[in-house]
């Protein structure tokens, strides 16, 4: 998704960052499980396509809301864990979610 220009809002930005297919429910998983390995949250997100989770943590790695940590070099693994700025999105995901489970049926 293309970087909104700030005149868009900031509304805009958000969903800059957030607003793709997947991204939400990476970020609920990081929320609730803490750090995962790529593997983890593939397992967890049932029909992601590991090309579109890659895409999906580059993403939010680029803009200061995951931080990849390596627990290995050789070979090299890595885990997920977000950042401060992807911590601040909790509210937001958690409004989501209190929001689904009132209209969800």
């Amino acid at each position: 998704m293309p970087k909104q220009k700030p005149a868009d809002g900031p509304v805009a930005y958000t969903l800059s960052i957030i607003g793709a297919s997947w991204t939400c429910l990476i970020l609920r998983d990081l929320l609730t499980h803490g750090a995962r390995r790529f593997q983890d949250l593939q397992d967890s997100l049932d029909g992601i396509a590991p090309t579109t989770l890659s895409e999906r943590l580059r993403t939010l790695e680029k803009n200061g809301v995951v931080e990849r940590r390596f627990y290995s070099m050789n070979p090299p693994r890595a885990e997920y864990v977000l950042t401060e700025k992807g911590r601040d999105l909790g509210p937001i995901v958690a409004a989501m979610r209190n929001w689904g489970r009132k209209y969800s049926g």
